[in-house]
């Protein structure tokens, strides 16, 4: 592997790039305010203009928190699972973790209509709650059938298998439910990376960090997985242990972005290959944090575009994430033509 010397410059740019990337993601919106304020609000708390001040304290930077949270959570998932599973094609969401959220809300959603509630119940907390709480069932479920299965491949089926049998519950749910549940269910299947209180945030940091900390153990573990499960054993890896850690943090980093910000597709899926293109190495130690700054920026320029600057409407992240990055790691895979693994 090539001397982590060699990754300052990428490092570093990916870093101004950030930075950029969140400057003008708090800039850019429905009102355009002038990065000079930006920095005046963020650094002496005040500004020339008092509504500027509230759009971007209380609208902007949570929004933009979230989408550094959610990026970078889905981006390192995605990493795990390609690495585990040794498949290119793995994406966090392949354990079932984001149909059992998708459960729990359409669960939510059909049942203040049944039982006649108001639609009070369908608020922020609620659909935080009732994604979390389909989540972490189907992860447990996952977590538990891992811990008595001995073939990695296995446990990618039982997730799909549980994805698809959540998927079904949802469809029938769908097909007795009213225009007005339907129309609710697939708007947070947009994505929303808005709308969150403080209190909100600071619980998402709280699980963000508990996610990533096990990051910093399972390093040495990742390389040697990367040459087989037979090779990392005869190393003196505990397979079991390290998979089910593994899954641990992938489960809890994934179900937390979709219980805050609903299912957002390709940022897992495309950012390790997107971020092993331009590293060039498939050394963990360098691509871990990589592929945290990668999703990051990827999910910050997401938001801005979905933003519509100078528009009153804003464009589903769900579908600004994959049109936007789409393309860019196709362009990357002809231009390179080789992905390391």
């Amino acid at each position: 592997m090539n001397s982590n010397n060699t990754y300052q410059i990428p490092f570093v740019s990916l870093l101004l790039l950030f930075i950029i990337v969140l400057m003008m993601n708090l800039s850019f919106g429905s009102v355009d305010i002038p990065i000079q304020d930006i920095f005046d609000i963020l650094f002496n708390k005040t500004s020339s203009n008092e509504n500027w001040q509230i759009i971007i304290t209380e609208f902007r930077i949570p929004k933009a928190i979230t989408a550094i949270f959610g990026g970078s959570a889905l981006a390192v998932s995605g990493l795990l699972m390609q690495t585990l599973f040794r498949n290119p094609l793995a994406d966090p969401y392949i354990l079932g973790i984001s149909s059992g959220a998708s459960l729990g809300i359409a669960i939510l959603i059909l049942l203040v209509s049944i039982g006649g509630f108001s639609t009070i119940f369908l608020s922020n907390w609620s659909f935080i709650i009732a994604a979390a709480i389909g989540a972490s069932l189907i992860m447990l479920v996952v977590l538990t059938m891992a811990g008595k299965i001995k073939n990695t491949m296995s446990i990618l089926i039982i997730g799909l298998m549980f994805g698809s049998f959540a998927a079904a519950i949802i469809g029938i749910m769908a097909y007795f439910s009213t225009a007005n549940q339907l129309q609710q269910y697939i708007a947070w299947g947009f994505g929303n990376l808005g709308n969150h209180s403080t209190q909100e945030l600071w619980i998402y940091f709280g699980f963000y960090i508990i996610g990533i900390i096990p990051l910093l153990f399972l390093i040495k573990p990742l390389n040697s997985l990367l040459l087989g499960e037979n090779y990392a054993q005869s190393l003196g890896v505990n397979i079991k242990k390290v998979r089910l850690s593994i899954l641990v943090v992938t489960s809890l980093l994934t179900g937390l972005v979709t219980a805050f910000s609903g299912p957002i597709a390709f940022v897992g899926l495309a950012v390790p290959h997107l971020t092993k293109l331009i590293f060039n190495t498939s050394n963990h130690f360098i691509l871990i944090p990589a592929v945290l700054l990668n999703g990051a920026i990827l999910m910050l320029i997401s938001d801005t575009i979905a933003q519509l600057p100078n528009s009153e409407f804003t464009l589903p992240i769900n579908a600004i994430t994959t049109l936007f990055g789409a393309p860019i790691v196709i362009w990357l895979i002809v231009r390179k033509r080789k992905i390391n693994y």
